[in-house]
């Protein structure tokens, strides 16, 4: 039956053992390689929604029933968290400072927290065999006998590889209106309510980033610097 369809149409019988998974998905890569993946943390921080808190008289913060406790010069102040929902731990900045991380010291245990068990012997004389076997460039079958299973040993390919852009997906204001907002509500002053030269100041950095990090960054950094400048005149 297959000899009378056209070679075109013709399709080649599976060979098994011939090309692996590996060997296919290697063989389709894009010319651009494989785009890497985000840190963790980086992962974390694109899921998290600041939200301005009072910290209780004892230092503590509680969230969901489970309790956190941070430094003691922030009791009684109001700070903000950087909490996400992928987040077991907590960050805060107070005083235009990041501190953290705040681990539960109350509550509810955090998920994926599990005892890992204790290594035999078999597992320990495996990894022997293992590191001994890439030593020598040896078989595994020269050194273990039957009763010995070991995973085979990771290949070292390498792979063209396209840089993770952490800038392209930082959090960036909707317009200049909501970044005004924001900059006013971490200010805890309205806008109208400052020198017009400072109002200046803010157009121009809204005019040339609405990424809220740097925009925060660098209007705490000018009125961190005027207040210290001011200080040292009077």
């Amino acid at each position: 039956m297959a000899d009378a369809l056209p070679a075109a149409l013709q399709r080649p019988e599976p060979s098994f053992g011939e090309a692996s998974r590996l060997d296919d998905w290697l063989a389709n890569l894009p010319a651009e390689g494989v785009r890497d993946m985000c840190a963790w943390e980086q992962f974390c921080r694109f899921a998290r929604e600041p939200e301005r808190r009072k910290v209780g008289v004892d230092a503590r913060i509680a969230i969901g029933g489970t309790a956190y406790q941070v430094e003691p010069d922030m009791a009684g102040e109001t700070v903000v968290l950087l909490w996400g929902l992928f987040d077991d731990e907590m960050y805060v900045e107070f005083d235009a400072e990041k501190f953290g991380p705040y681990r539960p010291v109350s509550g509810p245990v955090p998920l994926h927290r599990y005892r890992a068990f204790k290594r035999g012997k078999a597992d320990e004389r495996a990894d022997r065999i293992r590191a001994l076997a890439d030593q020598l460039d040896l078989p595994i079958s020269a050194l273990a006998g039957s009763d010995m299973r070991l995973s085979p040993s990771a290949t070292a390919i390498s792979l063209p590889h396209q840089p993770f852009d952490a800038e392209a997906h930082e959090y960036h204001f909707v317009s200049v209106i909501a970044a005004k907002l924001a900059i006013a509500d971490d200010l805890a002053q309205p806008l109208a309510k400052i020198a017009p030269a400072d109002r200046a100041f803010i157009d121009q950095v809204l005019g040339e980033t609405l990424t809220r990090s740097v925009v925060l960054a660098r209007i705490r950094d000018y009125f961190r610097n005027k207040k210290t400048g001011g200080e040292h005149a009077s």
